[in-house]
């Protein structure tokens, strides 16, 4: 089976590395590194100091490797208020007055509303697991993306020019690192079917089917809620 693992890569291996598989995807463009997480260092922007958070909220740390401090670009970017976009097609980060441009190329991040009209583009859901797979050809259209009393939701679809077979393959393998319960799965080369509850708490439901509207596209239809 064909993959495509500059992607595929970046949607999973940190699942895979939990459960001892990150060495499957070895050869690729990830090189292994042995880095430290610093949390002696702490951020100031304008004399005030300023918490790391990534995309769902979570506090990151500086790493430290060979000397040398990193920091989340999006984090920093988004202190001292400078656009970053992630074009998705081109497996770039873009800072500054080139990330609005990007964005329109395809972008990996940005906003969504579940009260808009869906509009296709290359934005994934915000509320969406930072590591739920997407393929980097995705054509995207959300319908829901919300965080409700705490409760994030997101309901989207997109097509995509990779295999059913490939999508399974990399959905299987994330439910089975999130510990899917009360699971129904069945993938074959005309059909993606997987629901459940990550993590005995998330419901999630993925279909994957050929698109009738695009030729030689595969159309995906997920939704996820945090409960």
């Amino acid at each position: 089976m064909k993959m495509n693992k500059k992607w595929l890569i970046a949607a999973v291996a940190s699942g895979m590395a939990l459960s001892g598989s990150a060495g499957v995807f070895a050869g690729a463009k990830l090189q292994e590194i042995k880095a430290y997480l610093n949390n002696s260092i702490g951020v100031v922007v304008d004399g005030t100091p300023y918490w790391l958070r990534d995309g769902n909220g979570k506090t990151l740390r500086p790493i430290t490797y060979e000397g040398l401090t990193y920091l989340p670009v999006r984090s920093v970017a988004e202190a001292l208020d400078v656009p970053i976009t992630y074009d998705a097609v081109n497996y770039k980060v873009r800072i500054g007055s080139g990330a609005e441009a990007g964005a329109s190329t395809g972008s990996g991040s940005g906003s969504g509303s579940g009260a808009a009209a869906p509009v296709e583009s290359t934005i994934r859901p915000v509320n969406l697991p930072q590591d739920f797979p997407i393929p980097g050809d995705a054509i995207i259209a959300t319908t829901l993306d919300t965080d409700a009393d705490g409760v994030k939701k997101a309901a989207f679809s997109y097509s995509t020019q990779e295999t059913l077979e490939t999508m399974g393959f990399v959905y299987n393998e994330y439910v089975k690192i999130k510990r899917l319960d009360n699971a129904s799965q069945t993938v074959s080369a005309t059909t993606v079917k997987i629901t459940g509850r990550l993590g005995g708490t998330s419901p999630v439901s993925i279909t994957g089917k050929p698109s009738t509207a695009r030729p030689g596209f595969n159309i995906f239809t997920i939704t996820w809620s945090e409960s």
